[in-house]
């Protein structure tokens, strides 16, 4: 799956697309704490998942791009057992 990130402004418009593309419950909180329940929970995610426009992210808003991968990170190493890879491009 690829996220194109490189027109996102706002958190509340990462939260929206991703909420979108992940394909989140319509309960989803909109912050990084629903963002987490999403991911190690709620919904399965797919195998393979690479952002494009990273670096517009982390330029725009470099607090929500460090808890992005802050986030697949902390997956990774807490939930081995949920199959997912991220690339950042």
């Amino acid at each position: 799956m690829q996220i194109d990130l490189s027109s996102i402004e706002t958190e509340e418009q990462l939260h929206t697309l991703l909420s979108s593309v992940l394909s989140f419950p319509v309960f989803y909180g909109q912050n990084w704490d629903a963002f987490w329940d999403s991911i190690t929970g709620l919904v399965e995610l797919p195998e393979n998942i690479e952002f494009t426009g990273s670096q517009s992210l982390r330029l725009a808003l470099p607090s929500s791009y460090q808890q992005l991968q802050s986030c697949f990170a902390d997956l990774k190493n807490e939930y081995p057992n949920i199959n997912c890879s991220v690339v950042w491009n």
